[in-house]
């Protein structure tokens, strides 16, 4: 199972969860980390959200961009 990490600051919600979709059926492993001011938007409960800086600060999103297979940003 591949780690698939999304950087999301901007607006592209559809192509967003579009591509989510295909990551979730393809059985990867998602997690999505709203950079400072980011809207989260609807996401299903198999995907992993996390706040910056509030739930992992700016080294921890450095130590997690490396150790995703994929990262996406938005």
């Amino acid at each position: 199972m591949a780690a698939m990490l999304h950087l999301v600051k901007g607006d592209h919600t559809e192509m967003l969860l579009t591509t989510i979709g295909q990551q979730l059926a393809a059985h990867e492993a998602v997690t999505v980390a709203l950079l400072h001011g980011a809207l989260p938007p609807a996401l299903p409960p198999a995907v992993r959200v996390l706040r910056v800086p509030d739930d992992l600060s700016y080294a921890g999103l450095l130590d997690l961009i490396f150790a995703s297979d994929h990262v996406v940003t938005w």
